[in-house]
């Protein structure tokens, strides 16, 4: 099993930045992309980001050039920098490991993010 622990959450005004932070332990050698997702109230659950062990990257198109996700395989951690936030990324974002590129296996308990003035 895997536990997924994020921390980092919390608000902000538009135009500012937030960074998530998601601690993974238990059988992480198993882990081969983490990402995050998120969901909006009355919203279906979405990716935001993931990256796998090598270092490739995918993100939804809503967030490039704005969000960052990065990967410390040595602390088993993944980070997901915020910049530049809009009222329309406010959700609770989940931490996600899975063992291939499909489907998460693994899900955190969640953070909210409200982007708001």
């Amino acid at each position: 099993q895997v536990q997924l622990v994020e921390s980092g959450g919390g608000l902000v005004q538009p135009g500012g930045s937030l960074r998530l932070s998601c601690a993974a332990s238990g059988s992480i050698f198993s882990i081969y992309v983490m990402g995050w997702y998120r969901q909006a109230p009355g919203k279906e659950r979405e990716l935001v980001a993931r990256i796998v062990r090598s270092g490739s990257i995918q993100y939804t198109d809503s967030v490039k050039g704005r969000f960052t996700i990065s990967r410390d395989n040595a602390k088993n951690t993944v980070y997901l920098q915020m910049n530049s936030l809009k009222p329309e990324d406010t959700a609770v974002y989940y931490c996600t490991g899975g063992t291939g590129w499909g489907p998460p296996n693994y899900w955190g308990q969640g953070t909210q993010v409200t982007v708001s003035s």
